[in-house]
């Protein structure tokens, strides 16, 4: 068995007599051996830096004094010697002076002269009389002698086509469903078919189309504005859906029918 000494009584916890006996016949690896083994290196160390930490607090006002003692101050030179500031040069007085301003613009004006009464009668010449005539139309441009016959084309029996007019956005009396609004969401509802490609893999949406309404009320020019993210099937049915409609009530701009343009949102939910 150790000798006893001052940090091996048996008296104290930590003591390696009774370290010893206490862990006799068992498992030293675990941490309560080691824990009691260097209890006492530890608590010297601890004590040490404690100590030493106390020290340094102590004298590190006497530190900073010698340092601030030991540093020599540094002169540095400041020139300040006077400069002599240069007079501006004389203006040449034989320089030309600039130019005036040019005049203002002279507007244009008649002179009024004022009427004179008198008893004589004034006759005034006729003004000549001028007659109008008909070019004739040709492939050359000359001067005729005054003696020729004018003679005026035949325009023919053509057909005028008739203009095609831009259609409107907004006017007086949009164009409107048969019985309203909430008839074209039956409609709507009761035709959109879901396509089933889109159903198994769980797309939804809603795809925007744009149309327009005729001035006798047929839908055209069915287009799509933004379609469902990655649904091109939604974006099919949508097209197929709206060119089934039945003829519209078609708007009006100052009591006529015009072309309108109208957009649609139809959303496709799974349920």
């Amino acid at each position: 068995m150790a000798e006893s000494s001052i940090f091996n009584k048996w008296d104290s916890v930590v003591a390696p007599v009774r370290n010893d006996m206490v862990f006799e016949d068992r498992n030293k690896a675990y941490g309560a051996y080691d824990l009691r083994k260097n209890h006492n290196r530890t608590v010297a160390i601890a004590l040490i830096i404690t100590g030493a930490s106390f020290l340094f607090a102590v004298s590190l006002p006497a530190i900073i004094d010698w340092i601030n003692n030991k540093m020599e101050e540094v002169d540095v030179p400041v020139d300040i010697t006077p400069i002599d500031l240069m007079a501006p040069p004389p203006l040449d007085e034989t320089e030309p002076p600039p130019p005036p301003p040019p005049p203002p613009p002279v507007m244009e004006t008649v002179k009024f002269t004022p009427p004179v009464v008198t008893d004589e009668e004034v006759v005034e010449d006729p003004p000549p009389v001028q007659t109008e005539e008909t070019p004739q139309i040709s492939t050359v441009t000359q001067e005729g002698d005054g003696n020729e016959d004018i003679v005026i084309p035949d325009a023919g029996n053509g057909v005028v086509e008739s203009v095609n007019e831009a259609p409107l956005t907004i006017v007086e009396q949009m164009p409107d469903f048969p019985g309203g609004i909430n008839e074209m969401m039956k409609f709507i509802q009761k035709n959109v078919q879901y396509p089933q490609v889109e159903k198994e893999a769980g797309i939804s949406g809603t795809c925007y189309v744009t149309f327009v309404v005729e001035k006798n009320g047929s839908i055209t020019d069915v287009k799509v504005l933004r379609g469902v993210s990655g649904g091109p099937g939604c974006d099919k049915e949508a097209q197929r859906v709206v060119k089934s409609m039945p003829s519209w009530k078609p708007g009006k701009q100052n009591g006529r029918e015009v072309r309108v343009q109208f957009n649609l949102p139809i959303k496709f939910t799974l349920k």
